[in-house]
């Protein structure tokens, strides 16, 4: 059997239904090897980042681990940034390149580089196939070590001549292992011994909660404790039903704001992990002076890694979760207490929303468009059971406004902080969940870091609903850059500098229909919702352009 045979019954064996990738010519081993696996897709893009983006999403929906198909390496290259942000995701994916014919290995041959060199940064293992004997062997421990916790992708150089040759050793997988630790007994008494303790506990949820399926459980833990729950500034899922009267909204990106939102917490409870991820350098912890912290993880090397905590716990999220929410309640007096921080995080929470309707209102008429309008009009032509692909940035926090989200798998946005997931993203959200309609919502900048996903939307036909957010300028960068000049006591007297997209202004609908993807441009608020309605009741993929306002 020869080494692409190996290749692909490996996949085969590991439950690989797609593979996302760009086509090349030391890939036409595994894409002439593909017409004998029709069990497995093929997803075409037009550029390498596109794949790896595409398959970080998919791997975050489906729950299902992809294979994505890179070209030498300047294919490569162009899906390191993707794969960075598949790392800080946490998406576990095997990530394959062609190697030029190792033969020719001191030849410097053309497109021939140090692939594994290349992707070490980024992956959590990085190896190159030597000889077809090593084929098996290799690829389960790619797809072991891509899903173990904390899971992430895996990157296999493939030569070209090691995929012809010949080998006796056959694919097979690992079967029946089990590897989700059951909470110490012990730790699960410590931990909450130091929850009963503290008289204003709250926590903080990472993306492990809904990867793990753990939000129900999460759920009843911060009723047991009357905690409110707070989530990472940048965040994949929805970890905490978002209307729930706990939920208490997105931390901000430096320590001291962090530990200033915390306000007079006395537990900090940090669940999954890492944090925090800043942006801005504070001096001081981002926790109030003398809170205690407390950490629940899946995997230990992550446990008290950025920070020492009071007491750390290691075990599977909805099983130790739900461990420590059966000893709160088995306390009668403690659950008094919670029951009356639960009553007054619900007022609490009723009085912000009042407050953020009120601004609403005051800037519902502009024109253009306010970001807070836009999305209300969005979410009203949205269908209840869609899936949200987020990567509005300035607009995200009214989109959390806008929307509800109560379960995994209802919002997907992009890790790492690189720009141009969305797009790519909605690809790969779409057919990891392809029985439910998909919005995509980007910013204009975000968008043309990956435009060519529109060609993929259309080519596999695929039901998605882009909605381009125009105000024609990087805005997150402007309001950035007067917190640097403020941090830093800068001039701030000066405009904005080559922060503006225009000179020529993007016809994004006409980008569209030249892939293939119709489209329309929207300008008015009192349009935007029927014109959503309308886009989701087509087949295939459509984009709308919503002309919003800016920050001038």
């Amino acid at each position: 059997m020869r080494g692409r045979q190996v290749f692909m019954d490996s996949l085969v064996a590991h439950g690989v239904e797609r593979i996302f990738g760009n086509p090349g010519t030391t890939e036409s081993p595994l894409l002439d090897s593909l017409q004998s696996y029709p069990q497995i897709e093929y997803t075409v893009v037009l550029q390498e980042s596109i794949a790896a983006g595409a398959a970080s999403f998919y791997a975050q929906a489906s729950g299902k681990t992809p294979v994505v198909n890179l070209h030498v390496a300047p294919g490569l290259g162009n899906a390191i940034g993707m794969m960075y942000g598949a790392l800080k995701a946490n998406s576990p994916m095997v990530v394959t390149a062609g190697q030029q014919d190792t033969r020719m290995r001191l030849r410097g041959p053309i497109l021939g580089y140090d692939l594994v060199a290349m992707a070490e940064p980024v992956t959590k293992w990085s190896v190159q196939v030597e000889t077809a004997d090593e084929m098996a062997a290799i690829m389960r421990r790619a797809f072991k070590i891509a899903n173990e916790a904390p899971a992430g992708p895996v990157f296999v150089a493939l030569p070209i001549n090691v995929m012809e040759q010949e080998t006796e050793i056959l694919a097979k997988a690992s079967t029946d292992t089990f590897t989700a630790p059951r909470p110490d007994p012990a730790g699960v008494a410590a931990m909450a011994a130091r929850i009963m303790a503290a008289k204003n506990p709250i926590i903080v949820a990472s993306d492990d909660v809904a990867r793990a399926d753990a939000v129900k459980d999460l759920v009843a833990l911060s009723e047991a404790m009357g905690a409110g729950v707070w989530f990472e500034g940048i965040r994949h899922h929805i970890n905490f039903p978002n209307r729930h009267p706990n939920a208490k909204g997105i931390l901000p990106v430096d320590a001291g704001a962090i530990r200033n939102t915390f306000g007079e917490a006395d537990l900090v409870m940090l669940i999954g992990g890492p944090f925090f991820e800043e942006v801005w350098f504070t001096s001081g912890l981002p926790f109030p002076d003398g809170a205690t912290v407390v950490q629940l993880e899946e995997a230990a090397a992550r446990l008290a890694h950025n920070h020492a905590v009071d007491a750390g716990l290691v075990g599977h999220l909805p099983t130790s979760l739900g461990d420590l929410t059966a000893t709160l309640k088995a306390s009668g007096d403690y659950q008094s207490a919670a029951k009356a921080r639960n009553d007054a995080l619900a007022a609490e929470s009723t009085e912000a929303r009042a407050a953020y309707e009120a601004r609403s209102q005051r800037a519902w008429d502009r024109d253009p468009m306010s970001m807070a309008r836009a999305m209300a009009e969005i979410n009203a032509g949205t269908p209840d059971n869609a899936v949200v692909v987020e990567e509005a940035i300035t607009a995200g926090l009214d989109l959390a406004q806008a929307f509800e989200f109560s379960t995994p798998g209802d919002y997907l946005s992009g890790r790492g902080g690189g720009i141009g997931q969305g797009l790519a993203g909605a690809i790969g959200a779409k057919q990891g969940q392809p029985e439910r309609p998909v919005l995509a919502v980007s910013g204009d900048g975000s968008a043309m870091y990956s435009i060519q996903a529109l060609w993929s939307a259309a080519h596999h036909d695929l039901d998605i609903v882009f909605v381009i957010l125009v105000n024609r300028e990087y805005r997150i960068l402007k309001h950035n850059m007067d917190t640097y000049r403020q941090r830093f006591d800068a001039n701030s007297n000066q405009d904005y500098p080559r922060m503006n997209l225009e000179n020529p202004n993007m016809d994004f609908v006409s980008i569209a229909q030249g892939m293939g993807v119709p489209g329309c441009v929207i300008s008015q608020p009192d349009e935007l919702a029927a014109a959503v309605k309308g886009a989701f009741a087509k087949t295939g993929p459509y984009l709308i352009a919503v002309n919003i306002e800016g920050k001038r």
